[in-house]
């Protein structure tokens, strides 16, 4: 049977990979990609400690509150598409390092 130390190792290589992603990407949809990685890690988290902290209690706590991220990180991904469209028709590119609007 998996335990919550199975579930707490999955979640911490998934949020690894997605920070290493986040860290190493250029590409702008490649780094929102790897954000709503760490945030399905956490999300996992979350519901494996609600699971099993209080597995007798029928309080859904854990996974109202990962409903409530998902909506959260569904809105970022609406909001970091549209800005990632209007950089990439001003510039004609996504590449975050060639991006410089500080720089005029």
């Amino acid at each position: 049977m998996l335990g919550l130390t199975h579930y707490l190792i999955l979640s911490g290589i998934l949020f690894s990979i997605g920070l290493y992603g986040a860290l190493a990407k250029r590409n702008a949809i490649g780094i929102l990609m790897c954000l709503e990685l760490m945030l399905n890690a956490v999300n996992l988290a979350l519901v494996a400690f609600s699971r099993y902290l209080a597995p007798q209690v029928v309080l859904l706590s854990g996974q109202v509150f990962v409903i409530f991220v998902m909506v959260v990180a569904a809105a970022e991904v609406a909001i970091g598409l549209a800005i990632i469209l209007t950089l990439y028709r001003r510039r004609e590119t996504i590449d975050v390092q060639k991006v410089d609007l500080m720089r005029w």
